[in-house]
């Protein structure tokens, strides 16, 4: 091991400086409505929606997709500021967004 980054001493602990989490960079619409945009690119065929301009500051993203995965009966994750619903009916999405209180667009084909 000719490698002389020090990770661990027994003096202070841990050497690297632990990695800060940082809010990821969001995409907002000056109109102030949602995207809902449809996504199959590197996902083997398979369709996801993306919820995009959400502004994280004002609403908890974890808990907003976990009220539309399980109101849709769907999966999806969090990613970089950007809910995924698998699957792909926008319509039903768009009426459960706007039920919540946001102003909802389809973009993309």
């Amino acid at each position: 091991m000719s490698d002389n980054n020090l990770v661990y001493s027994t003096d202070s602990g841990r050497i690297r400086p632990e990695k800060q989490s940082e809010q990821p960079d969001v995409k907002l619409f000056k109109d102030g409505a949602l995207r809902i945009e449809r996504q199959t690119k590197g996902r083997k065929g398979k369709g996801v929606m993306l919820v995009v301009g959400i502004d994280p500051n004002e609403h908890d993203m974890k808990k907003l997709a976990k009220t539309l995965k399980s109101k849709m009966g769907q999966g999806g994750a969090v990613k970089e500021g950007v809910i995924e619903i698998q699957g792909d009916d926008r319509d039903k999405l768009k009426g459960l967004l706007e039920a919540q209180g946001f102003k909802v667009k389809i973009a993309g084909g």
